[in-house]
């Protein structure tokens, strides 16, 4: 039985699927957020296809992660997926906050995605 947070997450994730689309010129990088981690994927929508991910349950981040905050462990994937994207030729990208609102986590990881490079 889904709770009315998540009801309202899925309402909001909905919306902003309506409006924003990934495509092979800008695909859409999306992020999961969950209590102890946080994924990030890069997807072309037309193709059906994702393109780049990371996170940090990924092995050659847990060194670098260690006993960080989540605050800092989000600095540590959006650098990661920026730099993935990189070597694939990816250089824009539309994102997508699946719901959450643009705050902590989410926005570290974007922010640190923007420093590594990714335009959006």
């Amino acid at each position: 039985m889904a709770t009315k947070k998540e009801l309202a997450r899925f309402k909001r994730k909905l919306s902003i699927r309506a409006k924003v689309q990934g495509t092979p010129d800008r695909p859409r990088l999306t992020v999961f957020r969950s209590a102890k981690h946080i994924y990030a994927q890069v997807v072309d929508d037309v193709g059906h296809q994702t393109l780049a991910c990371a996170s940090t349950r990924d092995e050659p981040l847990q060194p670098a992660l260690g006993k960080k905050k989540k605050k800092d462990k989000a600095v540590e994937v959006g650098t990661a997926i920026a730099q993935k994207c990189k070597e694939k030729g990816i250089e824009k990208v539309v994102f997508d906050r699946n719901g959450y609102i643009y705050h902590g986590r989410v926005s570290a990881l974007a922010d640190a995605a923007r420093k590594a490079g990714l335009k959006f």
